[in-house]
């Protein structure tokens, strides 16, 4: 087992299936040792995180989405590259908020992917960042997150 992967379950979580993209795009481009990541939904499984925040979603329930995207965005790259010992850097992370018109807490929610590639990665899991809130997002999701990432 990788030690990123031990890490994962020392964490108390695990690496769900990846998940089929939803519309006419893949989960992941390699261009030379870049993976750009296509946006990755709050869902696993049956559970879904849905809806505006804060007013349908609380801020904790919509950092717990932004975690579970990690996880299936982590699931895409070790798809990609067989081992998650291979990530060199998290590069980049955009995160979209579905968001109420007056909600201005958008980091605290994206602060659950980050801080999560923080806890995992350490020093490669920190990364630039973008932090919005958006009308809406697409299946009514709570968050998307998006990753670019350096692989060796």
């Amino acid at each position: 087992m990788d030690s990123i992967l031990a890490r994962i379950e020392a964490l108390g979580l695990s690496l769900p299936e990846v998940p089929a993209p939803v519309a006419a795009y893949v989960n992941c481009v390699r261009t030379g040792n870049l993976l750009f990541l296509s946006g990755g939904l709050p869902i696993d499984g049956e559970r879904k995180i849905l809806g505006q925040v804060p007013r349908d979603v609380s801020v904790e329930q919509a950092q717990e989405g932004a975690r579970i995207i990690i996880l299936n965005r982590l699931a895409v790259v070790k798809q990609e590259i067989g081992s998650l010992d291979r990530v060199k850097q998290v590069v980049a992370l955009n995160g979209f908020v579905n968001s109420a018109p007056d909600f201005y807490g958008h980091p605290l929610v994206i602060n659950g992917a980050s801080e999560l590639l923080i806890e995992i990665f350490g020093d490669k899991g920190k990364h630039s960042r973008t932090a919005l809130g958006a009308a809406a997002l697409p299946l009514n999701v709570a968050v998307e997150i998006n990753l670019i990432v350096e692989v060796e």
